[in-house]
């Protein structure tokens, strides 16, 4: 396959009590008629199939509220049948066939149909239209109704063409509608299938959604849910534990820990798919091999797990977590700050003498991101590496990072929910992929024949291949399985999701 690029803060705002404000814990004595959930990023538009939000993990649970997906992904993560009930392909593998639900009506109140599904793949498939993987859903073609089914022929194999169809930028929009209004349109009154519908929009402050009547799967328990955009994580924490929301996730753990058992507070905290790592991008000290290999050796990801996140999470070692098809639990990068001091040395550096370069972060995106690059810089003090933190807003990452402009270094955590390691290593490591900035020959030459692998068992041994290779190279930093904290009212019964999603119609009255 051949690809191109397209160019804490103070914790005591949460220790803010009840009384601090005018109103009420919400709906004290009564029960809950609108559930509110302070969400911890915002929203910067409202098609899920395009641009830089269509790949950022964190607002799939507002999408997936809106929007179906071709696939239903349950809790879990195993798939399901949603608004397609049956696919797969040909014996020769040369199309795909999908069986689409009957009966599905849009918000509109108009009936969802094949050819819905039919241009919506064919839709992504263009580049024109900005999808950020066009080049997965460009490996089909000829999309066409047949029925009550959707054909489509295979230009080039992709064995994971029907996991991206639960996955980012896998959904279902209205043919007839948006045709109708365009992309303005459909910005300022979108519609879908899915669980709620879009009452009020206020860019950048909340959205509120009204449960659909007519959802397919069954109305959702909320009649109304607001959904608060508070990117302060201590803020959020101080949004639930006052009573002005009902649920919230991704605060500081120690605070987790301090209020998950408060009257009228409970928690859930379970490991997700999500994973913390540090992009090496190949440029200035990140060219030199004993710089990336000492800056991977000097980090003890354990303490940093246990010191600042309460214990919440799992070291990795590969960009791959256990619950991935390719991981590979023999390749290990241990904490060895003495070899680190050894290759540095090698290289002319050390603690007298540092090598120096910017790494870039959010602060408050995930749970202590910006006090985790502290550890790490602090740690890479004592071996003779000497960093700049830089902070940004996740938007800001999203485009350097699609114009191949990140530091040398730069936090993210990167979702792989539907758990193969082409949505995990390969987007991330693939030199041409708008989503990497390691750009080096002999690992684009491993990746190429992998894509479309027939074979699934040789598949996922040359992606073990890749991951050993990249480790080996110390061509990224990987850190950790994500725990996601999830804070709410004891009266709300919350489903935690695997993939990180915040599903207000999981939600139920306890």
């Amino acid at each position: 396959m051949k690809l191109s690029r397209r160019s804490l803060l103070q914790l005591s705002a949460a220790s803010i009590t009840a009384s601090a404000f005018a109103l009420p814990r919400l709906a004290l004595a009564q029960g809950i008629d609108e559930l509110v959930i302070a969400y911890n990023v915002t929203l910067p538009s409202w098609d899920p199939t395009t641009g830089p939000s269509g790949v950022n993990p964190t607002i799939q649970g507002i999408y997936q509220s809106v929007f179906d997906q071709f696939i239903l992904q349950q809790p879990d993560l195993k798939p399901a049948p949603g608004l397609l009930t049956e696919w797969g392909w040909n014996d020769d593998r040369t199309q795909v066939w999908m069986t689409v639900r009957e009966g599905v009506k849009w918000h509109d109140g108009s009936d969802f149909t094949a050819e819905d599904v039919a241009w919506s793949l064919a839709r992504v498939a263009k580049p024109e239209t900005g999808s950020p993987i066009q080049f997965v859903w460009g490996t089909l073609e000829n999309h066409r109704v047949e029925g009550n089914r959707v054909v489509a022929d295979v230009k080039q194999f992709d064995p994971t063409i029907f996991k991206w169809m639960y996955f980012l930028t896998g959904y279902v929009l209205p043919k007839a509608y948006y045709e109708k209004v365009g992309a303005e349109g459909f910005e300022a009154a979108p519609i879908g299938t899915g669980p709620y519908m879009v009452e009020k929009f206020e860019r950048n402050a909340y959205v509120r959604l009204k449960a659909n009547p007519d959802y397919w799967g069954g109305k959702p328990e909320f009649d109304t849910v607001t959904i608060k955009f508070v990117t302060d994580a201590a803020s959020r924490v101080a949004e639930v534990e006052s009573g002005n929301a009902h649920v919230t996730l991704e605060m500081p753990y120690e605070e987790y820990d301090r209020l998950k058992g408060k009257t009228g507070l409970a928690g859930v905290a379970e490991p997700i798919s999500d994973i913390g790592m540090i992009f090496f991008n190949d440029i200035d000290a990140m060219l030199d091999p004993n710089v990336r290999k000492a800056a991977v050796l000097a980090v003890d990801k354990q303490t940093i797990i246990d010191r600042l996140l309460s214990g919440y999470g799992v070291v990795i070692d590969t960009l791959e977590t256990p619950e991935y098809d390719a991981f590979d639990a023999s390749i290990k990068t241990p904490y060895d700050p003495e070899k680190a001091k050894e290759l540095l040395a090698a290289s002319g550096y050390g603690p007298d003498n540092p090598v120096k370069f910017k790494i870039q972060t959010t602060r408050g995106f995930k749970p202590k991101d910006y006090e985790m690059v502290q550890a790490i810089v602090g740690l890479w003090r004592r071996v003779g590496i000497e960093a700049e933190i830089e902070v940004y807003e996740i938007a800001k990452h999203y485009e350097l990072r699609a114009a191949d402009q990140l530091a040398p270094a730069a936090f993210y955590n990167w979702g792989n929910s539907v758990a193969d390691p082409t949505t995990s290593t390969g987007f991330a490591m693939y030199g041409p992929s708008p989503h990497s900035v390691w750009d080096g020959q002999e690992l684009i030459d491993m990746i190429n024949p992998l894509w479309g692998e027939p074979d699934e068992a040789k598949r996922i041994e040359g992606w073990k291949g890749v991951s050993k290779y990249i480790a080996d190279e110390a061509l990224v930093l990987p850190l950790l399985q994500y725990v996601q904290p999830i804070l709410h009212d004891a009266r709300v019964k919350v489903v935690p999701h695997a993939s990180g999603a915040l599903l207000p119609h999981l939600m139920t009255r306890a």
